[in-house]
């Protein structure tokens, strides 16, 4: 096993997986913390690269295009303190990063991992039920609806609709924008055949952020949503000449049953991963376990 400790977090590798666990210094980011360990196979890595300073570096993971559903969800805006993806490296412990590289790169040499993209997410996105506030609202996701609730700070027409629940069946998409200087940022649901270009201040499906401390955290119920949506390069279920009936006692149609295998699958992956924590699973019970919902995805 490989690990490096440092302020910033702690990372492992077992050959199989690697474990991202923030670590309790000041400069690690609210959405790393309250994101709490991150396992990631190595099925989903891309590659792995050190970076050296003077006085400090840089570990950085790049994971394949579409592995990650907070990353999809997110589009690369993460701020530094909040990417899990990275961790600060203390100059003195060059040569202990340097081994941990050589370790996972030798890893997906030898696993053969391909760098391209994936068509279904590898990682399944933060845990529900979740709950985050900030900006001008509450949003509320359990991976079946997301109900948003304004607060003192809501644009009145907005407001007067009261809260809002969506059913994530017919969602679209998710956008996650932070604040950049002047502009403010937001996180907008995009529900389906419902095209909208109202600035996130007056639109009743989204919640403005105005750069404050909480913002990032919406980027969690981003990917959460996220996750369960289909996969943004699945292939298309195969068009119909014609509408049919659907018919009695027989299988579900190919697009819904990959949806539902996935979902279940995600479910499961969870749920090894809470009974490994919790003790109930060794690591060779779980290793074994993961592998097979992994070459099931």
């Amino acid at each position: 096993m490989a690990e490096i400790i440092q302020k910033d977090g702690t990372w492992t590798f077992d050959g199989e997986t690697l474990r991202l666990t923030p670590g309790r210094d000041k400069n690690v980011g609210l959405l790393r913390r309250t994101l709490g360990e991150l396992a990631v196979p190595l099925e989903a890595l891309a590659g792995i690269s050190l970076e050296q300073g003077k006085k400090a570096g840089r570990l950085r993971l790049r994971l394949r295009d579409g592995a990650d559903p907070l990353l999809h969800a997110t589009g690369g805006r993460l701020a530094e303190p909040h990417d899990p993806y990275q961790l600060t490296v203390e100059s003195d412990r060059y040569g202990v990063a340097e081994y941990f590289t050589e370790e996972v790169r030798t890893a997906l040499l030898l696993e053969q991992i391909p760098s391209g993209p994936v068509t279904g997410y590898l990682l399944p996105g933060p845990p529900l039920p979740l709950s985050v506030s900030a900006g001008d609202g509450t949003v509320s996701s359990d991976g079946e609806r997301v109900r948003l609730e304004w607060n003192w700070k809501t644009e009145d027409a907005k407001a007067a609709a009261g809260p809002r629940t969506l059913a994530v069946a017919d969602l679209e998409g998710v956008e996650w924008q932070p604040a950049a200087g002047l502009e403010n940022g937001h996180l907008r649901f995009l529900v389906r055949h419902a095209p909208t270009k109202v600035p996130a201040k007056y639109d009743p499906n989204a919640v403005e952020l105005w750069g404050f401390k909480k913002d990032p955290l919406m980027a969690l119920v981003a990917a959460a949503v996220q996750a369960r949506l289909p996969h943004p390069s699945a292939p298309a279920a195969p068009a119909l000449d014609g509408p049919r009936a659907p018919e009695a006692d027989g299988p579900a149609p190919p697009g819904r049953a990959a949806e539902d295998d996935h979902d279940a699958l995600l479910r499961r992956l969870r749920e090894l991963g809470e009974l490994h924590r919790s003790g109930i699973l060794t690591d060779e019970e779980f290793t074994l376990a993961k592998q097979a919902i992994l070459k099931r995805m």
